[in-house]
């Protein structure tokens, strides 16, 4: 009896340290729960650690249909933020981060309907769909931090926060069900 308690506490504990998409929650500081700047940089006010991850029903007759299950998430235990330097202006910037995982999620559904229908399907091109999504993803995170300066430059934040909100706008067909 007391060892189910603890699974069930354990379990519970894992689950509220991560948080899916959805367009109606907003990140809020009390979700940065790392204590450790994983960025090792002192200018870094907060990191935002997200991206997403999939799940997949396959089968070993080739050519039954597969499922694949893609959520865009937030890791709390890993994300980070300095509590002296924080405001909301800067939370907008993490936010975006969150979104543009959100973004490449979208791409990545995209790519699997247009792309795999069977359990043949998923073992030739999936690896291959989520290599090259997967990059594209890290060099706009990259892209978005290095020319918005971080959010330091409101002006660049500005353009890219249009630019993630029409990303979004414009893949909404691929938008987790």
């Amino acid at each position: 009896m007391k060892w189910s308690i603890v699974c069930l506490l354990i379990s519970a504990q894992l689950w509220s340290q991560k948080i899916i998409w959805d367009d109606q929650r907003k990140l809020e500081w009390s979700n940065f729960q790392s204590k450790v700047n994983a960025m090792k940089n002192p200018d870094v006010v907060a990191y935002t650690h997200c991206g997403w991850e999939y799940s997949t029903v396959v089968s070993s007759d080739p050519s039954v249909p597969v499922k694949i299950m893609i959520n865009t998430i937030f890791r709390e235990d890993k994300s980070w933020k300095d509590v002296k330097r924080i405001n909301d202006y800067a939370l907008l910037h993490e936010q975006k981060h969150f979104d543009i995982a959100e973004i490449f999620a979208r791409k990545l559904r995209k790519e699997v309907s247009e792309n795999i229908k069977t359990s043949s399907d998923y073992q030739k091109k999936f690896k291959d769909i989520y290599s090259k999504i997967s990059n594209e993803y890290k060099a706009f995170q990259t892209a978005y931090d290095k020319d918005t300066q971080n959010g330091m430059n409101k002006e660049k934040q500005a353009q890219y926060n249009t630019i993630i909100a029409e990303a979004l706008e414009n893949l909404n067909s691929y938008k987790k069900s």
